[in-house]
């Protein structure tokens, strides 16, 4: 077994002790896509499933493959797990549940919400984005220049390859009317300050809408302690099936126009802003991810599940998380500094080192070397990485690195422990030097 993960006390509620430590082993046995001997570290594409979320995709539909809504048993069966799935995916961002629209991807819900908000914008009014985001969170919201909206650039910072609240600050003026940036990147990694960024539009007079997409797999997330106005991530990559979450302050989605037919009414958020509907077995098959959490709590906390407990959904979850950013942040050490020791490597966002915290997300480059080669050399030691621009396009060309073949990413989660990290280390030092 690898070794195990303490976790900081400060990571937690204040019920939690601080010897607690994460059991990778329970982990991975409940994800079957583990069971091979490839060491996956891909997991900002997409994570792996657990058993849970699997086993409820395949009893909707062995069982209540129908419309929802109805009377009859099957309907009423679907209702009830579509409602389950929908339940867990709000939980999962402290949201109540008819605050969340589900759909495809986040990539169809931003651009759903950007033409939902136009009816609320004039011509003149400003729209900043970023040129570090995720395509989702960037491209429909540039296209609001077509009715006139004039769309700024928050760009990122040549010393640290990030964001930088002093340099949104230049940008906020009494016309801005939106900001859009990430929690992280799926490239740079490293932590924005959230709450203070969104403070900043506030006293603005605009609105926030953050793409937690990267950011949703590694830590707890509250969106009303963040007080953003959006909110999305991607269900798929919080070890539950492919779709997408939005998250909107209820008197924002009211006021959001309807983009499905038209007699839906303005006050049911889900099918107003979701055209077509949401997916019946995905969205079911989320409460599975629910049920891991819950599994991984009760193996690490006994007791803390019986009746009588009182240990609401938040501070389990709360917990469970705390174990993951824990182990993570063990797991992100040796990488970080075995990338550091490499004169002809290249980490992105290293040049804040102790300013900002990183999630386990390493982006890097091999000076002299095409980054699709490393990923390449990698396959024959069964150790699934990639190079690309996985999706940040604007954030590759800000870097200059469109004719490298993108960065070299290594993401990791939970479920992949320091026996990973050794073999990912020791095949990459020989890949290098060869």
């Amino acid at each position: 077994m690898a070794p195990q993960t303490a976790l900081p006390q400060t990571a937690l509620s204040q019920n939690v002790l601080p010897e607690t430590t994460l059991d990778v082993a329970f982990c991975r046995r409940f994800f079957p896509a583990l069971a091979g001997d490839w060491v996956f570290m891909e997991n900002a594409g997409g994570t792996f499933v657990p058993e849970q979320v699997i086993e409820r995709a395949i009893h909707f539909m062995a069982t209540c493959q129908v419309q929802p809504g109805a009377a009859y048993p099957a309907s009423a069966g679907a209702t009830e797990r579509i409602d389950a799935g929908r339940q867990t995916l709000a939980h999962l961002i402290n949201a109540d549940v008819d605050e969340i629209v589900v759909g495809p991807s986040t990539t169809s819900n931003v651009y759903v919400l950007s033409h939902a908000l136009r009816a609320l914008l004039e011509p003149g009014d400003e729209v900043i984005v970023t040129n570090q985001d995720h395509e989702a969170n960037n491209g429909a919201w540039r296209r609001l220049a077509e009715i006139g909206v004039v769309v700024k650039e928050w760009r990122m910072n040549g010393d640290t390859d990030d964001l930088e609240i002093e340099d949104l600050e230049a940008l906020l003026t009494e016309k801005t009317r939106l900001v859009c940036f990430n929690h992280c990147s799926n490239i740079v990694g490293l932590i924005h300050d959230v709450k203070a960024i969104v403070r900043k539009v506030h006293d603005a007079g605009a609105l926030a809408c953050v793409d937690g997409v990267a950011y949703a797999p590694h830590r707890r997330i509250d969106v009303k302690d963040l007080d953003a106005d959006f909110y999305l991530y991607s269900a798929y990559k919080v070890y539950g099936p492919h779709i997408g979450v939005l998250y909107g302050k209820r008197e924002l989605l009211l006021r959001a126009a309807n983009q499905n037919h038209y007699f839906v009414p303005e006050d049911d958020f889900q099918r107003k802003l979701c055209p077509g509907g949401l997916n019946y077995e995905l969205t079911a098959s989320a409460a599975g991810v629910g049920e891991y959490l819950d599994k991984v709590h009760a193996h690490h906390f006994p007791g803390a599940n019986v009746p009588g407990a009182n240990i609401g959904v938040t501070e389990r979850w709360d917990r469970v998380f705390g174990l993951f950013a824990a182990h993570e942040e063990a797991m992100t050490r040796p990488i970080v500094d075995f990338l550091a020791s490499k004169a002809d490597v290249r980490l992105i966002g290293q040049g804040v080192e102790g300013r900002r915290e990183r999630v386990s997300i390493f982006s890097f480059l091999v000076n002299g070397r095409d980054s699709r080669e490393i990923p390449d050399r990698l396959l024959q030691h069964k150790i699934a990485i990639r190079a690309e621009d996985f999706y940040a396009a604007r954030c590759i060309d800000a870097l200059g690195l469109r004719e490298r073949g993108g960065v070299i990413r290594v993401s990791l989660v939970h479920y992949n422990d320091a026996a990973d990290v050794d073999r990912l280390l020791g095949h990459l030092d020989e890949t290098l030097s060869s």
